[in-house]
Protein backbone atom coordinates (compact mmCIF):
# COMPACT_ATOMS: atom_id res chain seq x y z
CA UNK A 1 0.00 0.00 0.00
CA UNK A 2 2.58 2.18 1.03
CA UNK A 3 4.59 1.20 -2.37
CA UNK A 4 1.63 2.05 -4.39
CA UNK A 5 1.40 5.41 -2.77
CA UNK A 6 5.39 6.33 -3.30
CA UNK A 7 5.26 4.77 -7.26
CA UNK A 8 1.95 7.05 -7.77
CA UNK A 9 4.12 9.95 -6.20
CA UNK A 10 7.02 9.62 -8.56
CA UNK A 11 5.21 9.19 -11.82
CA UNK A 12 3.66 12.14 -11.07
CA UNK A 13 6.96 14.05 -10.77
CA UNK A 14 8.85 12.40 -14.00
CA UNK A 15 5.20 13.38 -15.75
CA UNK A 16 6.30 16.96 -14.52
CA UNK A 17 9.78 16.97 -14.84
CA UNK A 18 9.09 15.96 -18.26
CA UNK A 19 6.58 18.27 -19.19
CA UNK A 20 9.07 21.05 -17.64
CA UNK A 21 12.15 19.66 -19.92
CA UNK A 22 9.70 19.74 -22.75
CA UNK A 23 8.31 23.32 -22.44
CA UNK A 24 11.70 24.55 -21.91
CA UNK A 25 13.07 22.46 -25.12
CA UNK A 26 10.27 24.01 -27.21
CA UNK A 27 11.11 27.64 -26.00
CA UNK A 28 14.38 27.64 -26.27
CA UNK A 29 14.21 26.16 -30.02
CA UNK A 30 11.64 28.98 -30.32
CA UNK A 31 12.97 31.75 -29.13
CA UNK A 32 16.73 31.33 -30.33
CA UNK A 33 19.78 31.49 -28.39
CA UNK A 34 20.54 35.35 -29.72
CA UNK A 35 17.88 37.28 -28.13
CA UNK A 36 18.43 34.95 -24.72
CA UNK A 37 21.81 36.23 -24.42
CA UNK A 38 20.53 40.21 -25.34
CA UNK A 39 18.46 39.63 -22.77
CA UNK A 40 21.06 38.41 -20.57
CA UNK A 41 23.36 41.18 -20.93
CA UNK A 42 21.31 43.74 -20.74
CA UNK A 43 19.89 42.77 -17.49
CA UNK A 44 22.96 42.31 -16.69
CA UNK A 45 23.99 45.96 -17.58
CA UNK A 46 20.88 47.21 -15.69
CA UNK A 47 22.50 45.49 -12.55
CA UNK A 48 25.69 47.34 -12.96
CA UNK A 49 24.34 50.77 -13.52
CA UNK A 50 22.34 50.43 -10.25
CA UNK A 51 25.58 49.13 -8.68
CA UNK A 52 27.39 52.26 -9.62
CA UNK A 53 24.72 54.59 -8.79
CA UNK A 54 24.64 53.13 -5.54
CA UNK A 55 27.95 53.32 -4.84
CA UNK A 56 28.35 56.95 -5.87
CA UNK A 57 25.39 57.51 -3.52
CA UNK A 58 26.78 55.78 -0.68
CA UNK A 59 30.30 57.58 -0.82
CA UNK A 60 28.51 60.81 -0.81
CA UNK A 61 26.53 60.21 2.13
CA UNK A 62 29.91 59.38 3.10
CA UNK A 63 31.32 62.76 2.71
CA UNK A 64 28.54 64.51 4.00
CA UNK A 65 29.03 62.66 7.35
CA UNK A 66 32.79 63.22 7.35
CA UNK A 67 32.01 67.04 7.00
CA UNK A 68 29.45 67.05 9.37
CA UNK A 69 31.63 64.83 12.29
CA UNK A 70 35.04 67.63 11.16
CA UNK A 71 32.58 70.67 11.66
CA UNK A 72 31.38 69.20 14.93
CA UNK A 73 34.89 68.72 15.84
CA UNK A 74 36.42 71.88 15.04
CA UNK A 75 33.19 73.23 16.82
CA UNK A 76 34.76 71.96 20.07
CA UNK A 77 38.03 72.44 20.20
CA UNK A 78 39.23 69.04 18.88
CA UNK A 79 41.38 67.96 15.99
CA UNK A 80 39.68 67.13 13.11
CA UNK A 81 41.70 64.76 11.72
CA UNK A 82 42.51 60.99 12.83
CA UNK A 83 45.89 60.52 14.18
CA UNK A 84 47.91 57.47 13.40
CA UNK A 85 50.66 56.48 15.87
CA UNK A 86 53.05 54.78 12.69
CA UNK A 87 55.51 53.78 15.94
CA UNK A 88 52.37 51.55 18.03
CA UNK A 89 51.48 49.88 14.07
CA UNK A 90 52.85 46.66 14.11
CA UNK A 91 50.43 45.76 11.32
CA UNK A 92 52.95 45.66 8.30
CA UNK A 93 56.01 45.69 9.97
Amino acid sequence: MVAHGLLVKATGTVFTGLVGVSAYEVLRKAVGKAPVHRAAVTATEWGLRGTRRAEVAAEAARLKVADVVAEARDRIGDDASLSVDPVGDDCCS
